[in-house]
């Protein structure tokens, strides 16, 4: 419990103490929303890596040399834990902004910060909306801003292996902007907190991003399927980490494609 307190005191009172800093950058993003990104991307940051120190969490990052330097990508990953997002803001290189839930959207400071970064706020229950966030995630694709999103839509628990279905509709941010995919595989985050909530525990974790793909180069029926594709991607990648054979998910194939 007194890890949770420490972070907790750590992200409250450190956003309390930049209240007016954000001021200044929501006013900059009036003129130059550029440069209020680029700046809100710093903080951000150090925050992110803040809140892992104060947890006690040490982030094995592997595959940062798959990262394409001359273009923004989209992320796709695994979702286990909050340390997900947490890790991948402290660790992931440039501009970038998460797609997140709606609700998200309510709680006050925390959403702003969030539309500095160039976030999307997705609602599913409203197709119309959802589709206005998936255009808006394009056009921040175009524009230089990677995009980070979990195609599971929630936090899956279970085994490091237990994930749920990736929802196709999230490749469309790839698709539609031509970007590169950059698959990302977390292990350990769940057991950070989620496994132990109300607690925080020390521990290691692992961050793996692979190698990138276009959603363009994949054969036709992959094509189709590309997110039950990266999907096994990101699970022959957690198998890695753990050092363990493939495991291909029940009605998956070993190439991706649903059998």
């Amino acid at each position: 419990m007194f890890r949770l307190i420490h972070v907790g005191v750590y992200v409250v009172g450190y956003l309390l103490l930049k209240l007016g800093k954000l001021k200044t950058l929501m006013k900059t993003a009036e003129t130059d929303p550029r440069k209020a990104e680029e700046e809100s991307q710093i903080f951000v940051k150090q925050v992110m890596t803040g809140i892992l120190k104060a947890a006690g969490v040490q982030v094995h990052v592997t595959g940062l040399e798959n990262i394409p330097k001359d273009t923004a990508v989209l992320y796709v990953g695994n979702h286990r834990s909050y340390f997900d997002v947490i890790s991948g803001y402290a660790y992931a290189p440039g501009r970038l902004g998460f797609v997140a839930k709606e609700e998200i959207r309510k709680v006050p400071v925390l959403a702003e910060w969030m539309k500095l970064l160039r976030c999307v706020f997705l609602n599913r229950s409203n197709p119309r909306e959802g589709l206005k966030a998936i255009l808006e995630a394009i056009g921040n694709v175009r524009n230089g801003t990677s995009m980070w999103i979990f195609p599971e839509g929630t936090r899956s628990t279970g085994s490091e292996l237990d994930m749920l279905p990736f929802r196709e509709g999230s490749m469309k941010i790839a698709e539609k902007a031509k970007c590169p995919v950059v698959p990302v595989a977390f292990t350990g985050t769940a057991e950070v907190f989620e496994k132990h909530f109300p607690r925080i525990t020390a521990g290691e974790i692992t961050l793996h991003f692979g190698e990138p793909f276009s959603i363009a180069d994949l054969p036709d029926d992959q094509r189709k399927t590309s997110a039950a594709y990266v999907q096994n991607r990101i699970r022959e990648m957690i198998c890695e980490d753990l050092g363990i054979p493939y495991q291909p998910a029940a009605g998956i194939g070993e190439n991706g494609k649903e059998s």
